[in-house]
């Protein structure tokens, strides 16, 4: 008989402190063996992705997207290769960032712990699933997965290959879950009681409907409108080459660069550079009427700037300095990734200081933002909330903390008289 999504969650929330309490050593082999795994039963996979993909085919999705849903060779190697940099990692969990005497016998420590039990609602895009639950298992967290519908024979077979691993690590049965049915979402919403966070990944649009419907902690972004300011001191060349970059690399991702801003006293000489060689790329510009009386491009509004294509599309502006740059990118962007491109110290650092975004770069392409570039092993999402985690959430976004008192039958009672009294001593 299969379980209602609030039994499961309740069979997560029991497991959970059994999962944060396993070693280092049991979850990395855990990471082992589905690596093993996933190489040995590696056709089954690509079996399934190809029904995905024909599937897909037939439903006419955009090429942009069908990039996200395919997973193959190459796919496979780089989930392998953040399977065995999460290996590498120390262990997120049990480390002491507060030691504390409060007074002779009575010691405070803050020790890092799992967050719990994680419900993550991710895009069709099967690396994905490989990558979360690989970041769940070394966090120490119970993770309840769904997957886009349009990789759901891919998801499937994933899923089934990194279970049995987990189970055959000695883990507990509900370390993961895997939800199929688009209902059970609603219901994973309302499980206010046993999920302590959940992660959605997606559109603008179905991000705000979890956050509206639901009672649990909420992290992750709504869209990445990212942008590339390129400053009057700027390398044209260094420019050109981080831009095409930072929009064809990975069209249909968060991170790819959405719009392009110029510094008026480059701008003649720029942009019809810049023109060029996104049309060798097939990129569309789409321009404010000044861009467009410089290069000929399509003439947009401005209040289009808060646009995320996640297609060949660009968005051009002339301004008048970084002042303008940075207030542009501060009201139009979505605080997830936004670039400099200049050889002037003095207006990258002041870009960098006053730019409201999870990751600020100079001269290289906004694509560097994802977990695996930063080490991390992997990612489960960017956050660009302020709060818990932002950016690229790996390992450490996904872990909270605990303080810990030892005492020897100390009492509040004895320090409100005035008997005993606090030294507060950093160990």
């Amino acid at each position: 008989m299969q379980l209602s999504m609030k039994e499961v969650a309740e069979h997560m929330k029991m497991a959970a402190p059994k999962l944060a309490v396993t070693t280092c050593k049991q979850r990395n082999d855990a990471l082992l063996l589905v690596k093993e795994a996933l190489l040995r039963e590696k056709e089954a996979v690509f079996a399934a992705n190809h029904k995905d993909m024909e599937a897909a085919a037939e439903a006419d999705i955009a090429p942009a997207v069908m990039k996200r849903l395919k997973f193959d060779e190459g796919k496979l190697t780089d989930v392998c290769k953040g399977i065995e940099q999460l290996v590498s990692l120390e262990d997120p969990l049990g480390k002491k960032d507060l030691s504390r005497e409060l007074d002779e016998g009575l010691t405070l420590y803050r020790v890092s712990c799992p967050i719990g039990v994680i419900g993550i609602i991710f895009e069709a895009r099967p690396d994905a699933l490989v990558q979360i639950s690989c970041l769940c298992i070394k966090s120490g967290n119970c993770a309840i997965l769904k997957g886009g519908k349009e990789t759901v024979n891919t998801n499937k077979v994933l899923f089934s290959i990194i279970h049995k691993a987990v189970i055959q690590a000695g883990l507990p049965e509900y370390t993961l879950h895997q939800a199929t049915l688009h209902n059970e979402i609603d219901e994973l919403l309302a499980c206010d009681r046993e999920v302590d966070l959940l992660i959605p990944r997606g559109s603008n649009q179905f991000v705000q409907y979890i956050m509206n419907h639901t009672k649990i902690p909420v992290m992750g972004h709504a869209d990445g409108v990212c942008h590339i300011y390129v400053d009057k001191d700027a390398d044209m060349q260094k420019a050109l080459s981080v831009i095409v970059d930072a929009k064809i690399q990975y069209t249909a991702a968060c991170n790819a660069v959405e719009t392009i801003l110029v510094h008026r006293d480059i701008a003649t000489a720029f942009l019809p550079l810049l023109k060029e060689r996104l049309k060798e790329n097939n990129v569309l510009i789409r321009g404010t009427k000044e861009a467009a009386d410089t290069i000929g491009c399509e003439v947009m509004e401005e209040n289009e700037f808060h646009t995320e294509y996640l297609d060949l599309i660009v968005s051009v502006k002339i301004v008048e300095d970084k002042k303008a740059a940075i207030e542009h990118i501060n009201y139009f962007g979505s605080h997830h990734t936004d670039c400099i491109i200049t050889e002037n110290d003095e207006t990258a650092d002041v870009f960098m200081e006053m730019v409201d975004s999870a990751g600020v770069y100079r001269n290289c392409s906004t694509r560097f933002a994802d977990g695996f570039r930063y080490g991390f092993g992997a990612e489960v999402g960017i956050s660009t909330s302020k709060l818990h985690a932002r950016g690229p959430v790996g390992l450490e976004g996904l872990v909270t903390y605990k303080y810990k008192l030892y005492g020897d039958g100390h009492v509040v009672s004895e320090y409100a008289s005035g008997k005993r009294s606090f030294h507060f001593k950093n160990l």
